[in-house]
């Protein structure tokens, strides 16, 4: 008898130590999508229009495709290379931290940038994809150029996520960006499939609907997706701005850079006074500012030499697929 009471007392205890486990999963995970918001806002924002065009039957379809690699970039190749790099190289994560944080800051800025010259956004991508006239050779192309853009991404997403795991133990950093890259994926992609589906879905309800204010509900869902875009998009870049410059300035503190962040601390503190709120406000708008300069100083270096090279070896960037 008190051999099965030892028993039941180490099964409870490792039961409690599992509980402990999924806990600290679930907190890490948590925290790491936090941080990673601005990726995700902009992965959500950018990905519609690689299925714009299409015939409505294949835009779930193409998503599905997409949302496949996508998993696929974070599992097989992304999750055990942040692994073996918190392992053997952890001394990588900042400086890989402040390359994904100015790449954030690279893309708010340009985009802020390509809003204030006016180009045209209908005009044909400097990829030449909008001259192909096979749909489903197009269709290759698009879902291609999607998975590539979302490897990126999604190397962001993974990288934020390891720097907040609070945990040595390979399990739980395994196990919590495992959680990450299902719960992102499933997250953005699903998200990405209601925005896309939404205008298909208010113009099947304003022809069908039985009741004049459903036909009325629906013509308001089609004239409401398009400010609805463009609010993710304005919301996205200002959180590419913010998390971008945040990594930035938290990565160099990490790296022995104490004063920007300590500089900003004080300077939301001495603004903020004890509101906390107030203190993030003040602390989120100076991150921003500083992620916009350091963008718009990046456009010129990304746009005239990393690009080109990106686009010999990759045959084409983000910009020339999303446009």
């Amino acid at each position: 008898m008190s051999g099965l009471l030892a028993l039941l007392d180490d099964v409870a205890g490792i039961a409690k130590i599992a509980a402990a486990s999924v806990d600290d999963i679930a907190a890490n995970a948590a925290k790491a999508g936090s941080k990673a918001a601005g990726v995700l806002i902009d992965d959500a924002a950018v990905t519609p229009k690689y299925v714009t065009g299409f015939e409505p039957a294949r835009e779930l379809p193409m998503i599905a495709r997409i949302a496949r690699g996508s998993i696929i970039n974070k599992l097989v190749f992304l999750l055990p290379a942040a692994l073996l790099m918190s392992a053997f190289a952890p001394w990588l994560i900042p400086p890989l931290l402040i390359l994904g944080g100015s790449y954030l800051c690279f893309e708010g800025a340009e985009k802020i940038a390509h809003y204030l010259s006016k180009q045209d956004d209908h005009s044909p991508g400097p990829d030449g994809s909008h001259d192909v006239k096979d749909p489903a050779h197009l269709e290759e192309q698009k879902v291609k150029g999607a998975i590539k853009t979302d490897f990126i991404l999604s190397a962001e997403i993974m990288t934020i996520a390891l720097s907040t795991i609070e945990s040595d133990s390979v399990w739980i950093q395994g196990a919590t960006l495992f959680v990450v890259a299902i719960l992102v994926t499933v997250g953005v992609y699903g998200a990405v499939a209601l925005i896309v589906k939404a205008d298909d879905f208010g113009l099947w309800l304003s022809k069908a609907g039985n009741l004049g204010a459903t036909r009325a509900l629906g013509r308001g869902i089609v004239k409401f997706m398009p400010w609805l875009l463009k609010a993710l998009t304005v919301v996205g870049t200002a959180a590419m701005l913010w998390v971008g410059g945040s990594i930035i300035v938290h990565s160099l503190h990490q790296m022995g850079w104490h004063w920007p962040e300590d500089t900003v601390k004080a300077i939301g503190a001495s603004v903020g006074g004890e509101n906390g709120f107030a203190v993030w406000s003040v602390k989120a708008l100076i991150d921003g500012i500083l992620g916009f300069v350091w963008g718009l100083i990046l456009i010129p270096i990304g746009t005239k030499f990393i690009a080109p090279v990106w686009a010999a070896v990759f045959g084409g960037g983000k910009k020339a697929e999303a446009h």
